[in-house]
């Protein structure tokens, strides 16, 4: 199995569901709500336990309901919170509207996630140990880079979401090996609204990048080779929120694996295609099985 740490955000979604999401100044009626654990970094973590990987997660939850709540449903999922802290800040929260085509607008508030800007004893070592190391920018970009510079330090790949989108330092830039923006991450980095020049242009940082295309696929760029589009299977969407987490973590329990690069992003994409037919983040998050039986359809 594929060890893989996470070094990243636990929040709870505050979902909201209603047919167009309002424009500025604008009220519209919603017609259900839900909260559901997510943040990016326990999204990918939960994607990627369910996609078989051996997964244990570095962050922070505040002392409250909601902190319970989300270490729990990380336990239940199989996911190691041995590193997972409590602190005294409320828990972060992920404000969301999603409209019928599946589309979603977020407003994140980090909470716990802002304490979260440097290792402590024991993280590092942990970090050591794995065969990955997940990371993305909902928490202080000292401890990414922190995280960045363990996992380089010791031979683990280290695979980066730069999401929420935002200057990166060029220390993180040197310690990433895998970079997976989405399409408009890749243009906010480069300045560069096609995907396959933006994928070009960050290669001057990064060995290797996936720029993730939501139903079109994904785009594979490498030093020394030829860029490569990977389609997605051709689903309904229901509710696109952790989409691309589910993406990341699949496609690191396949690389893990020792999959081609192709057959690891067709795989990746198979679970992303099945978490969007499903509402909710980490609670659409498919399992091993499914992925499987998707993937092979």
């Amino acid at each position: 199995m594929t060890d893989i740490v996470v070094l990243g955000s636990t929040n709870m979604d505050l979902v909201a569901y209603v047919e167009k999401a309002p424009q500025r100044g604008e009220t519209v009626t919603g017609r259900e709500f839900r909260t559901i654990p997510g943040g990016k970094g326990a999204n990918q973590a939960v994607a990627a336990a369910h996609a078989g990987g051996t997964v244990s997660m570095i962050g922070a939850v505040g002392n409250d309901s909601f902190g319970t709540r989300l270490r729990s449903t990380l336990e239940h999922c199989g996911v190691n919170t041995d590193h997972l802290r409590t602190v005294e800040s409320p828990s972060g929260t992920a404000h969301i509207v999603v409209d019928d085509e599946g589309g979603n607008a977020i407003v994140v508030v980090p909470g716990a996630n802002g304490t979260v800007d440097h290792l402590v004893p024991g993280d590092a070592v942990l970090i050591a140990s794995a065969d990955a190391l997940l990371l993305q920018l909902e928490i202080p970009l000292a401890a990414v880079v922190a995280g960045a510079r363990a996992a380089r330090a010791h031979g683990v790949r280290t695979i980066l979401t730069p999401a929420p989108a935002q200057p990166l330092p060029p220390e993180l830039l040197a310690t990433t090996d895998l970079l997976v923006p989405n399409e408009h991450e890749a243009a906010a980095l480069t300045g560069r609204t096609d995907p396959r020049e933006a994928a070009l242009a960050l290669l001057d940082t990064v060995p290797e990048v996936v720029v993730t295309l939501g139903a079109a696929g994904s785009l594979y760029a490498a030093r020394g080779a030829e860029p490569v589009t990977v389609p997605a299977p051709r689903v309904t969407a229901v509710d696109s929120t952790g989409a691309g987490d589910t993406f990341v973590g699949a496609l690191a329990v396949a690389l893990g694996e020792e999959r081609p690069v192709r057959e690891a992003l067709s795989w990746a994409a198979a679970a992303a295609a099945l978490s969007v037919q499903r509402p909710g983040a980490s609670a659409s998050m498919p399992y091993r099985s499914e992925i499987e039986k998707q993937y092979t359809s």
